[in-house]
């Protein structure tokens, strides 16, 4: 009986996982290597990582050092990062020599990527030398460029074939990938110049040339070019792949949309970590790591704050007159804060699928004015009501209406100059920008209300 037969109800969730941890670690517990590779292979590959992250570190440890278990390359890839690097510490040489062999270049590249440099060329040592070539030719490329998430193994032929040619080529030739959807047709000097989806190659007769069918492809994805960019293109033009060329304009690999449809959702996840400073971290992640990776941030936010009380500690004497301002300098603070974050949020992502230009970057100044002055106008009508119905006091009314609108207006416009301006200077707009935008409309909501009140009292 393996573990997916002794459990009926496949569907995963919290107790899900937890009845299977606890079958899992007993049969840990017992060296049952064989019973734990039958339940894994009847499982798909993401269920099987699922619950590799779920059980703790002592027993995924002892998990990959039970003999006779073997970790599938396509449970590996599917585990999160922290994690594969743990495990990777736990497997022999051969062991991760046949996890790489198995991936595809691009997954290979990207367990590569968050192993420490000694260990990295240990590793590469011990694979062939034909993939030990292609994976330090795709990690010597930047980062975010999109050669790391190219895959090397496509199918390409001569621009003179003809179908049928095609056709036993693809039967007899026993390198190529098991899986492709689109032939990349090439020149002479294997440039290339068109692709052929393969269902048309099917449905075509064996005596007509390959390109009078393809499709001429004006796609060719430099090696260097940003992977974000990458994105936007397949986006923006439904493709399903596409070419990746080296400075020469030959073909050295191909992108699909999984795996840009990866990367977008990886772009995603980082921006709305980057905008609350948290930073690439990991469920698995221990207390300490996570502890780290936020520090910093809630160090600078610990500088604006006292920024923001010293610039109320200017209006002591206006505080003293009326006390009750105190007690409504938050709501003005928060609201700008708030509606700097909505407009910073929307900017940071247009400016990520590039959507913001200069073309039309006057034109969304002007609609968060405007929308500035008209979320200011509503909010100040419903402000003042609530405080003279609280307060009784006209004069504290208009103060909270006059400074409501005030605020509104300089968080919309800086929601969107803030970010603009930090990608001008080469700065990551999502990284840096909420912490600025935060303290400005905290500044201007405590200035602006107090600075009225000043000037009414």
């Amino acid at each position: 009986m393996t573990l997916t037969k002794k459990i009926k109800d496949k569907k995963v969730n919290f107790e899900f996982n937890k009845e299977y941890i606890k079958v899992l670690t007993d049969k840990i517990s017992n060296n049952d290597a064989i019973f734990i590779t039958n339940s894994f292979k009847e499982m798909h590959p993401a269920d099987a990582a699922d619950i590799i992250e779920h059980l703790n570190q002592n027993d995924r440890e002892s998990l990959i050092k039970l003999n006779e278990f073997k970790i599938d390359p396509e449970v590996f890839i599917e585990l999160n990062e922290s994690v594969q690097s743990e495990i990777i510490k736990y497997l022999s040489s051969a062991s991760i020599t046949r996890i790489l062999t198995n991936l595809e270049s691009d997954d290979a590249i990207k367990i590569l990527e968050n192993v420490d440099e000694n260990e990295k060329n240990s590793i590469l040592s011990e694979l062939p030398p034909k993939d030990r070539f292609a994976l330090l030719e795709g990690l010597s490329y930047p980062e975010d460029s999109a050669a790391r998430i190219m895959q090397r193994e496509f199918t390409a032929i001569p621009s003179n074939w003809g179908v049928g040619q095609t056709i036993d080529y693809l039967r007899e030739n026993k390198e190529l990938p098991e899986e492709f959807l689109e032939i990349f047709i090439v020149d002479e000097n294997f440039m290339p110049i068109g692709t052929v989806p393969s269902s048309k190659v099917l449905r075509t007769s064996r005596d007509s040339k390959m390109i009078s069918i393809m499709k001429v492809s004006p796609f060719l994805v430099p090696v260097d070019m940003d992977r974000e960019e990458v994105g936007n293109l397949f986006e923006n033009y439904n493709l399903n792949s596409a070419c990746v060329v080296d400075k020469n304009k030959k073909l050295v690999g191909m992108i699909t949309y999984d795996d840009v449809l990866t990367v977008l959702k990886e772009e995603a996840e980082e921006d709305a970590l980057r905008l609350a400073g948290v930073g690439d971290e990991e469920i698995t992640d221990g207390v300490f790591v996570k502890t780290k990776r936020r520090f910093n941030w809630l160090l600078l936010n610990l500088f604006t704050a006292f920024l923001a009380t010293w610039c109320i500690s200017l209006f002591g004497a206006t505080i003293e007159q009326m006390i009750v301002l105190a007690f409504l300098m938050p709501i003005v603070a928060s609201m700008g804060g708030n509606a700097g974050m909505q407009t910073l949020a929307v900017t940071v992502r247009t400016l990520a699928t590039n959507d913001l230009t200069k073309n039309n970057f006057n034109q969304n100044i002007l609609k968060e004015f405007n929308i500035g002055i008209l979320n200011g106008i509503i909010f100040a009508i419903i402000s003042s009501i609530v405080v003279q119905i609280w307060f009784q006091d006209l004069q504290l009314s208009l103060i909270i209406s006059i400074s409501m609108i005030i605020t509104m207006i300089v968080a919309g416009l800086f929601g969107i100059v803030v970010p603009v301006t930090l990608k001008k200077m080469k700065i990551d707009p999502a990284i840096a920008s909420s912490v600025f935008v935060t303290t400005i409309t905290d500044v201007i909501g405590f200035v602006s209300f107090l600075g009225v009140g000043a000037y009414f009292l």
